[in-house]
């Protein structure tokens, strides 16, 4: 799915947003209806560790928002979503450009509603590849995703 403007702008503001500039990670495109996000983060003098290779914080900082982000602008506000814990199993050094890719299917988003019909709350895994280039893994993280109905106003648990 291409790129509208309204996603461009808000991409843009995503870059500048101090949380993920500070991280040196860019993301260079947001699908419309935010199921695809696709983020860059280059070698350089801000993301560079102390032995030359992108610093696994910028590594890890670089991925971490978006599946909850895709999560909640694609289930709603009838729903609470929220980063639950994080896996990072370094692979190789960063000593390039790694690029990350996150996707949202329908069919995800149809499972976690027909989940939760049947109870309160679940928690979702999502794995993310940073990769070179060429396609090969520097570093792989496995994120919990805590996604719940909101209860109605007024409503106890």
């Amino acid at each position: 799915m291409p790129e509208s403007l309204r996603s461009k702008l808000l991409r843009w503001r995503f870059n500048f947003f101090p949380a993920l500039w500070g991280t040196g990670a860019r993301i260079t495109y947001i699908a419309d209806d935010f199921r695809e996000v696709r983020i860059k983060l280059p070698l350089n003098w801000r993301t560079r560790n102390y032995v030359g290779s992108i610093y696994g914080g910028s590594m890890y900082a670089a991925v971490d928002p978006f599946y909850m982000v895709m999560l909640i602008r694609n289930l709603g506000p009838a729903y609470v979503v929220w980063d639950r814990r994080a896996t990072i199993h370094f692979k190789n050094p960063g000593r390039s450009t790694l690029y990350a890719r996150f996707v949202l299917g329908e069919s995800e988003l149809e499972a976690i509603k027909a989940e939760l019909a049947g109870k309160h709350s679940l928690e979702r895994t999502y794995h993310i590849e940073l990769t070179d280039a060429q396609g090969t893994a520097h570093a792989s993280v496995d994120k919990v995703i805590y996604i719940a109905k909101k209860k109605p106003k007024g409503e106890a648990r």
